[in-house]
C-alpha cells in the first residue's frame, strides 16, 4: 500500500509539475529557487460559498478570463464571494514572460470580438456598481490590444450605464496611438501597474521599460486631468525603503493619485524569489508617507492587489479629490 500510495503521489507531483511547464515554457530552464515560508499575517481562506459558485458559473458561462484565477489572487475567495471580478480580456496567453508574473505564456490566439459583449453582460449579472477590466500584454497586435479596450468600455456603457469603469492597461510599449486611443474612451480610472523599482526591472519586468510606464501615465493627466490614474507595486523582491520612496516621488511627478503597494507571492519555483515577507508595520509606514506625498489614496497592506476593493477605493478616490478641490 506504501508503494501505490508514493506512485499516486509522485504521479501527481508529476502532473503538476508538466502543467506548470505548460503555462510557463520559458521558465523552464531556470534554477529552482527557494519557498520561504509565508507569516500569519498572509494567510487567508480557501474559496467557499455559494455566492462564490455563482460568480464562477457566471464567468464560466460567459467564456471569460479573469485575472483572479489566471495571476492566482489570494484575495479570489473574499471577493468572489462578493461577486466581484476582475475580467481579464485579449485572452489568457501573455507575449511577455515577467518572472513574478503566474499568467500563461506563449503565442496568444486571435482577438475574440464577441468578447466585449460577454464582458458587459457578465457585468450586468453581477450587478457590478464598479468594473476593472484588465488584459495580457498583447505585442503581437499592432495596436496592442487598445481597440479592444475601447470596445469593452463602450459594452459595458451600453450595457449598464451606472457602472464605473476601471481599467489596468499593459504599457503599449512601441504601439503609437495606442494608448491615446484608450484614453479617449474615458474610463473613470486608468491604471497601469510599475510593479517594482527601476534597478530590479531587468530581472523582474525585463519585457518592459521603467520610464515608459511612468510616461504613459503621465499622458493620461496630460490629455484628460479629470480622468483618475492609479498604479501599484510589490515589495519583497529587494527593493530598499529609499527605492520605494523614489518611486512614490516618480509617481507624483506624474500626477498619479492613487497608489497600491502589496506583498510579492512567488507563484512556483520557476519564478522570482521572494526576498522576504514585508511586515505590516512597514506597509503602515508606506501608507503614511505616501499620503504624506500627497496621494488622494494609498492603500498598502501585504494583501493588496489593483483591484482588491476597487469599488470601495474608487468611492473614496472620488470623496477625497472632492474634499481637496472644496478646500481650494
Amino acid at each position: 500500500m506504501l508503494g501505490m500510495a508514493n506512485l499516486i503521489d509522485n504521479t501527481a507531483r508529476s502532473a503538476a509539475s508538466d502543467a506548470r511547464a505548460a503555462r510557463h515554457p520559458e521558465k523552464q530552464k531556470r534554477a529552482d529557487t527557494p519557498v520561504l515560508r509565508k507569516p500569519d499575517w498572509i494567510r487567508v481562506k480557501a474559496p467557499l460559498g455559494k455566492t462564490f459558485s455563482e460568480t464562477q458559473e457566471i464567468v464560466k458561462k460567459g467564456g471569460l478570463v479573469t485575472v483572479c484565477e489566471e495571476a492566482g489572487c489570494p484575495n479570489i475567495g473574499e471577493c468572489w464571494e462578493q461577486k466581484h471580478a476582475t475580467f481579464m480580456i485579449l485572452g489568457d496567453t501573455c507575449t511577455r514572460a515577467c518572472s513574478f508574473c503566474n499568467v500563461k505564456t506563449g503565442l496568444p490566439g486571435p482577438v475574440d470580438h464577441d468578447e466585449a459583449r460577454r464582458v458587459a453582460e457578465a457585468t450586468a449579472q453581477m450587478g457590478l456598481n464598479h468594473v476593472v477590466i484588465t488584459s495580457v500584454d498583447r505585442d503581437d497586435l499592432d495596436d496592442g490590444g487598445a481597440q479592444h479596450f475601447v470596445d469593452v468600455i463602450e459594452a459595458i456603457r451600453r450595457e449598464t450605464p451606472g457602472t464605473t469603469i476601471e481599467i489596468l492597461t499593459p504599457d503599449f510599449l512601441r504601439k503609437p496611438g495606442a494608448a491615446e486611443r484608450v484614453i479617449d474612451a474615458r474610463p473613470d480610472v486608468f491604471n497601469h501597474n510599475l510593479e517594482t523599482v527601476p534597478r530590479l526591472y531587468l530581472s523582474i519586468r525585463p519585457g518592459a521599460r521603467y520610464y515608459h510606464s511612468l510616461r504613459l501615465l503621465e499622458r493620461v493627466k496630460e490629455r484628460d486631468p479629470a480622468q483618475f490614474t492609479k498604479s501599484g507595486i510589490m515589495v519583497g523582491l529587494g527593493e530598499t525603503k529609499e527605492e520605494v520612496m523614489q518611486v512614490m516621488d516618480d509617481m507624483r511627478s506624474a500626477g498619479i493619485d492613487f497608489l497600491t503597494i502589496g506583498q510579492y507571492l512567488q507563484p512556483t519555483r520557476k519564478h522570482a524569489a521572494v526576498d522576504r515577507f514585508v511586515t505590516p508595520d512597514e506597509f503602515k509606514a508606506y501608507e503614511t508617507i505616501a499620503r504624506a506625498k500627497g496621494f488622494l489614496m494609498v492603500s498598502a497592506t501585504p494583501l493588496t492587489r489593483s483591484s482588491h476593493h476597487a469599488g470601495d477605493d474608487f468611492r473614496k478616490l472620488r470623496e477625497a479629490r472632492d474634499a481637496m478641490l472644496a478646500r481650494g
